[in-house]
């Protein structure tokens, strides 16, 4: 009888706590927009303030579209490193292209290049211990973002969903893609997932290399200190003993949740939000806006911002995520919102592009859990053109992509209404 009676405790105590998990309402993000020009530096400032993130400047920030273009340059740079190699991912899937990553790798490690790895216990759930061997033979160290043990269970849902890779301090590469076989058509000539990746020289560098600090010392133990990691620490945000590397003037928002749910890479998504006078292109492969963020869209399509989307078509690599996205398109597309799916195949791109001006690329999904859930690394800059050339492949993916109107939303078969329902669980977690 005692059995059954703490059996009953313990499955209420698990029942609440999945309640809490799955149904906590996220914070609202309310924002009065500041009364700033979104090209000035005192704006720029003001999103540094708000995000905690040092402002960086006279950096290059050159757009890699396609795992044919960023995966050679990414093997270019670390062929090249001298001092030091760190990788953090969320996917490091075993297969023909991460085989070369991991060759490439060993080969540093080999030639004295310290090669560091933080990898994400759930997204490389299926990557054994034994694929690093000559890796770790060789000098190189891998260690585990939130593995599975007893102690980690209350942060269970807490993932590294960053991709980021730094070499020496001085080149930086942050996007959306991870290293696996996807990016390049899988290991069975599938279509390759469409994505991108910027290579980051510059003071920003070190933005992304602080990013890289934080969860190897989480996984690790170990602070990453030392002149070799940051050497623009030496003249920092200036030109003594380092050349201008460009124009952009950015930030890097390192995002983490905290335990009263509030995210770094919110407060700059909604702010950006807000304070568009003109456009806003958002590129999300899982585009589930929560309510504060439908409202902040609509608020902006209702003072003449034009807002455009372009989420996955049927080759959405999570089908209910999917279906449960086109449940939200309705408030959206009435208010005049324009949302397109992309159909070649799958779209796996992450960026935002605001009045022509802002940019913001990485890691985050225009989702509850991105914002809310998982560690998440962004760039967010102010230059017209990067800005640009993001609106130029923003328009080409338009181009391939089928514009979803309000009646062809509200005509979808009942099956996918039916279907989206069980999504309202994961509408948090996706």
């Amino acid at each position: 009888m005692l059995f059954h009676i703490v059996a009953l405790v313990a499955l209420g105590i698990v029942a609440v706590l999945l309640f809490l998990v799955l149904f906590e309402p996220p914070l609202r993000y309310e924002v009065a927009p500041p009364p700033l020009s979104l090209d000035s530096d005192e704006f720029l400032c003001l999103l540094g303030a708000l995000a905690d993130a040092q402002v960086h400047r006279q950096s290059a920030v050159e757009v890699l579209s396609g795992g044919e273009v960023f995966y050679p340059a990414e093997l270019e740079a670390i062929r090249a490193a001298r001092r030091s190699v760190h990788i953090e991912a969320f996917l490091f899937t075993p297969g023909g292209i991460t085989d070369r990553f991991l060759e490439a790798l060993t080969e540093r490690a080999r030639a004295g290049v310290r090669v560091r790895l933080v990898l994400d216990a759930i997204g490389c759930f299926h990557t054994p211990n034994r694929y690093f061997r000559g890796l770790c033979a060789a000098g190189g160290e891998v260690f585990w973002y939130q593995p599975i043990r007893w102690y980690t269970l209350k942060r269970v849902n807490n993932r590294t969903h960053r991709e980021l890779i730094v070499i020496d301090g001085e080149v930086g590469f942050i996007g959306g893609a991870g290293i696996a076989p996807h990016w390049l058509g899988g290991e069975k000539g599938e279509r390759p997932w469409h994505d991108m990746m910027c290579r980051v020289r510059g003071p920003l560098v070190g933005g992304l290399q602080t990013t890289f600090a934080e969860n190897w010392l989480e996984s690790s133990d170990q602070v990453l200190d030392g002149s070799d990691n940051f050497p623009r620490c030496l003249a920092p945000d200036s030109t003594a003993g380092h050349e201008a590397a460009g124009q952009v003037n950015g930030m890097v928002v390192i995002s983490t949740p905290t335990a009263a749910r509030s995210t770094r890479a919110r407060v700059v998504f909604q702010v950006l939000l807000a304070s568009a006078r003109k456009s806003i292109l958002i590129n999300s492969p899982y585009f589930l806006p929560d309510r504060s963020a439908r409202k902040e869209l609509i608020g902006a399509v209702k003072r003449g911002v034009k807002v455009t989307v372009i989420t996955p078509g049927q080759a959405n690599n999570h089908p209910l995520a999917r279906v449960t996205s086109r449940r939200l398109y309705g408030q959206l597309l009435r208010a005049g919102a324009e949302i397109f799916e992309y159909q070649p195949g799958m779209i796996h791109k992450k960026a935002m592009v605001v009045d022509g001006v802002w940019v913001v690329v990485g890691s985050t999904n225009f989702d509850a859990r991105s914002f809310g859930l998982n560690d998440e690394v962004n760039l967010a800059a102010i230059d017209a053109d990067l800005a640009a050339r993001l609106e130029r492949d923003f328009e080409a993916e338009k181009s391939q992509s089928r514009q979803i109107t309000y009646e062809q939303w509200r005509r979808r078969p009942v099956f996918e209404k039916l279907l989206s329902l069980p999504g309202l669980l994961i509408q948090r977690q996706a």
